[in-house]
């Protein structure tokens, strides 16, 4: 074996709640786990301004803040935080082969698969720049809706998703306008029929998002483009919703572990395991349903139980 090859009892690939978790687990539990971050370390979490839907966190947290804590939780038990990401896995044998940005190797013999999905965005500069800014960008309502109570919002999407956050906003602001870019959605027939019975949501059909609207800190509105007449126009806003899906960051798994359609990881019910022994998954790598922190965390410390009582047979 080359000693370039590092040998490790417990990889987690990942930051972020799940990551997190995990790894303060696997220290307690002496298994000396080796994090990697990732291209974002923290995760989705450090995109979000506030959090007040974490239990403990009494007057809320910031995501950013949150991930520091985490992450100094993690260390404080012995956690191996490193930056880096991983670039290439082979499940294939016995030992978990992982390459590190494409060029350390590293021999695991227990696998935590934290690496999240990424949120996709319409990709407008102006969108971009609130998002950063934290002044009303969001692709979570669910996170963030409670502060837009009583105001009036835009959610684009035309997908199941999209109306149930839609639907969920309804009962927080005062007016959600819905900015539908086809001429027919994607959504369940009974989703449709949800929206559409809601008094306070307003359904525009075949409308892009030409610019998020602001004083450059905080959203004060959207313009649309109507794609049939050409019309273009602003709607008053203090939130800017895109509800247009996830991608799961589990590309380089697709060859060994298994995924659903949209490529998500299938996880055995009720447990972190995969289909390849000694390999684990938690967060919203496999979640494509509740996408919360506080549930990330769960399955983070459901993998990291899992991985010690794999490792604990093998002796």
């Amino acid at each position: 074996m080359s000693d370039t090859i590092e040998k490790i009892k417990c990889l987690i690939i990942g930051s972020g709640p799940a990551g997190y978790t995990a790894a303060i687990y696997a220290a307690r539990a002496n298994m000396n786990p080796v994090l990697y971050q990732g291209i974002q370390p923290g995760g989705q979490l450090t995109t979000t301004n506030e959090v007040e839907n974490f239990p403990g966190y009494v007057d809320g947290v910031t995501g950013p803040e949150m991930m520091v804590q985490l992450q100094a939780q993690a260390q404080r038990f012995g956690t191996d935080v490193r930056d880096g990401w991983a670039t290439k896995v082979d499940f294939s044998g016995a030992i978990h082969k992982v390459w590190i940005n494409g060029t350390k190797e590293l021999h695991c013999e227990t696998v935590i698969i934290s690496t999240g999905a990424s949120a996709k965005y319409l990709g407008l500069p102006s969108e971009q720049h609130y998002l950063k800014m934290g002044g009303g960008v969001s692709a979570c309502a669910v996170c963030d809706g409670f502060f837009y109570r009583n105001q009036e919002v835009v959610i684009v999407g035309a997908g199941d998703s999209a109306c149930e956050e839609a639907h969920y906003l309804s009962k927080l602001c005062k007016k959600v306008t819905m900015l539908v870019r086809s001429e027919k959605f994607r959504a369940s027939k009974i989703m449709e029929e949800r929206v559409r019975k809601t008094e306070n949501i307003t359904i525009l059909m075949n409308h892009d998002t030409v610019e998020v609207l602001g004083d450059e800190q905080v959203v004060e509105g959207v313009k649309a483009k109507n794609k049939t007449t050409g019309a273009i126009f602003d709607i008053p806003a203090t939130g800017f919703f895109v509800a247009i899906g996830h991608k799961p960051n589990t590309d380089i798994f697709n060859e060994f572990v298994t995924l659903d359609e949209t490529g998500y990881i299938i996880n055995t019910p009720g447990t972190s395991k995969t289909n390849v022994d000694g390999v684990f998954v938690a967060g919203d790598a496999a979640d494509h349903v509740y996408r919360q922190a506080i549930t990330a965390a769960g399955t983070g410390c459901m993998a990291a139980l899992d991985a010690e009582r794999y490792l604990a047979s093998k002796e």
